[in-house]
């Protein structure tokens, strides 16, 4: 047999709820204490009884308030119970800690000078809510003057149009053929195959790769190179270019530089104008002697204006100056000068016998735009560097900082620690330079471009200039980076070749509006152009020869330091 569960005697209270009073255990075999109350274990564990409704809810209590709080808790407060004595006598030792936040301290200017801290008399008090009247109409007086000021120049010209005026004075003979706005050019897309090299021209000499590791706590300062010389030859005044022509191994002709300007014509602000020369079923892309393509565009896709003074050192054509100086001893400086060249098959086409001339080597190359059409180019690459006993070409141009105020980032603090950035800010201030550098970059078939950061010794000081880091890239990456399109650059050279194979013999000028995005043709007399190359009479001896030699002399004579003429101009 199973024994089963004894619940025990449950006393019985025949005069009201719950136990009685006096309960008499009639069983014998519990082991439970008589008259003995239980007591808590822990305080957190309290046991004992949940309610008492029978308790006097009035008993002990005081007031309104009191009488207001006994109805809500006192069923449930047990410590005046006889049974508890020792955790009544713990409760009333036991404090809330204050959970109440600490105040805020006064942090600022005013807080040296707090009341409580220090007090001040109340006419000081008046003085200082007076000083402050006073500013506030101060302020209020400016911005007024300021308004007003604004308001009185709203009819006068923008910055704009005194800045960027045309590239080339228009004549009023000049007749006007066609204008191509830019939205034209961003749709225009067209292949080429690869190109082949003709005639590879100059001498190379080695890059220095421990530019490479400069920083703006290690910077070098720029040297001067005033000895050597650096050509600036427009296409129909290149020797090259005109054997070529009556070989017929093409039919249009241009230079790296002037191909660059027609890539990138979409980024361009500035004016910049071409000549265009038919002749015969020929076509030849020229610069004016003296023309703004022989400079280095600065901050031209900047938001921030330049001062307007052309005489101010950080005016846009001074800037300009400045940029094509620093390109030019950049070049040289990062190369070993050490009489090591690499030389082709032709020596300078521009040079003379025995002359210093700077590290080029000119790329005559073509490319084949239709079944019966090509185009010739020269290209530059101004270095080569051996990795692995292979020869590598490179390009060499400079970023100039002329004053972080106005491009907002300054290279020394930010060169080290956040290149990109100061990358970033330059492809918003100068879109237009760095795609043309590119885009030469791509047409020579570099290897490598190396692009460096020469800075201003002082923001007021334009001669004097430190080198602060040099990075390189490959074209073709630094291409799709900055969301260069070789197929779109194809396509608007394409779109102006065919448009200028249709007009007749003659001249014609391609010239950027300055102030809206369109490019315009004009027709132009035959001698436009040519007093800008001859500025005083030839000797005798020099009168009797054709004229192309004499373009050339002049071209090789005069226009080869061109650039050291025109800051040197800008310095007087």
């Amino acid at each position: 047999m199973v024994g089963g569960f004894e619940v025990g005697a449950v006393p019985f209270n025949p005069d009201g709820w719950g136990p009685p009073d006096a309960t008499v255990t009639t069983t014998t075999t519990s082991t439970l204490p008589v008259n003995v109350p239980f007591a808590p274990f822990s305080r957190s564990e309290k046991l004992g009884r949940i309610a008492d409704f029978t308790r006097n809810l009035n008993q002990g209590q005081g007031g309104a308030g009191g009488r207001k709080n006994a109805a809500s808790d006192s069923v449930f407060d047990f410590t005046a119970d006889d049974s508890f004595p020792s955790a009544a006598d713990n409760d009333s030792s036991f404090r809330l800690v204050d959970g109440k936040p600490p105040p805020r301290p006064k942090f600022g200017p005013k807080w040296r000078f707090n009341q409580h801290n220090r007090p001040q008399l109340p006419q000081r008090r008046d003085e200082e809510v007076e000083a402050k009247k006073r500013e506030a109409e101060k302020e209020r007086a400016r911005r007024d003057r300021h308004y007003n000021q604004n308001r009185s120049n709203q009819n006068q010209p923008r910055r704009e149009a005194a800045v960027f005026k045309s590239s080339v004075e228009i004549q009023p003979e000049w007749n006007m053929l066609d204008q191509i706005p830019f939205s034209t050019f961003t749709k225009l897309s067209f292949s080429v195959p690869e190109p082949e090299d003709l005639i590879l021209c100059g001498g190379l000499e080695f890059y220095d790769k421990s530019f490479d590791r400069i920083t703006p706590k290690a910077e070098r300062r720029l040297e001067r190179f005033k000895n050597r010389n650096f050509f600036k030859v427009t296409t129909t005044d290149d020797p090259v270019i005109r054997r070529l022509a009556n070989e017929d191994k093409a039919t249009v002709f241009a230079t790296d530089n002037i191909l660059a300007t027609l890539m990138c014509a979409t980024r361009s602000v500035y004016s910049w104008d071409i000549v265009v020369q038919r002749v015969g079923n020929k076509l030849f892309f020229d610069k004016r002697d003296g023309s703004q393509l022989d400079l280095l565009s600065v901050h031209e896709t900047s938001q921030e204006p330049l001062p307007e003074a052309k005489d101010d050192i950080n005016s846009a054509y001074s800037l300009s100056v400045e940029a094509a100086y620093i390109n030019q001893n950049f070049s040289q400086q990062v190369l070993f000068r050490d009489g090591n060249k690499v030389t082709f098959d032709e020596p300078n086409p521009f040079a003379n016998e025995g002359e210093e001339v700077a590290s080029v080597a000119y790329k005559y190359r073509r490319w084949k735009l239709d079944d019966d059409m090509h185009l010739v180019a020269r290209c530059e690459v101004q270095s080569v560097v051996e990795v692995n006993k292979q020869r590598s070409f490179l390009t060499l141009n400079a970023l100039n900082e002329f004053d972080p105020k106005y491009s907002g980032v300054d290279w020394r603090q930010k060169l080290e620690t956040q290149r990109g950035a100061v990358l970033a800010t330059e492809l918003k201030n100068n879109a237009n330079k760095l795609a043309k550098w590119t885009a030469q970059a791509l047409l020579a078939n570099a290897d490598m471009m190396k692009l460096g950061y020469v800075s201003r010794v002082h923001p007021r000081d334009h001669f004097n200039h430190v080198i602060l880091a040099v990075v390189g890239y490959k074209p073709k990456d630094f291409a799709s980076q900055i969301n260069l399109n070789t197929s779109n650059m194809w396509g608007i050279v394409k779109s102006i070749v065919d448009l200028c194979m249709k007009l007749n013999e003659g001249k014609y000028v391609l010239v950027k509006d300055p102030s809206k995005p369109q490019v315009r043709i004009y027709e132009v007399p035959a001698d436009a152009f040519e007093n800008d190359y001859v500025e005083e009479p030839l000797p005798e001896e020099e009168q009797a020869q054709p004229p192309e030699e004499n373009a050339e002399n002049t071209e090789a004579n005069g226009v080869t330091n061109d650039v050291e003429d025109k800051e040197i101009d800008a310095q007087a």
